[in-house]
This record gives structure tokens, sequence and C-alpha cells, in this order.
């Protein structure tokens, strides 16, 4: 099993993004907090909305 992780760990080309390189959510920073936090639950919310008003017009 070790092996084929190895053979698959030679096939990444250098310099390419590898879901490894990937850092965790910084909340503190606003652009983050507002792009994965607030425009995420105002979509919901219109999505919501949209909803109920195509709903009660039938």
């Amino acid at each position: 099993m070790l092996n084929i992780y190895q053979m698959i760990r030679i096939q990444l080309p250098i310099g390419t993004p590898n879901p490894d390189d990937n850092k965790p959510l910084d909340l503190s920073d606003p652009f983050e907090f507002i792009v994965f936090i607030i425009v995420p639950i105002v979509v919901f919310i219109l999505y919501l909305l949209w909803k109920r008003k195509k709903n009660n017009n039938k």
C-alpha cells in the first residue's frame, strides 16, 4: 500500500496546486469572512424569499 502511495505522489508535478497546499480559513480577514460566511447566507435568504414569492403566485 505504501508503494502505491509513493507512485501516486511521484506523479504530482512540482509547482502545481495540490489539496495539501490549502491553508485553513482565516475568519479574521474581512474579505474571507464576507465571501465565505455573509454572501452564502444572503444568497440562501434571497433564494428562500424568491421561492416563497413564486409559490404565492400560483
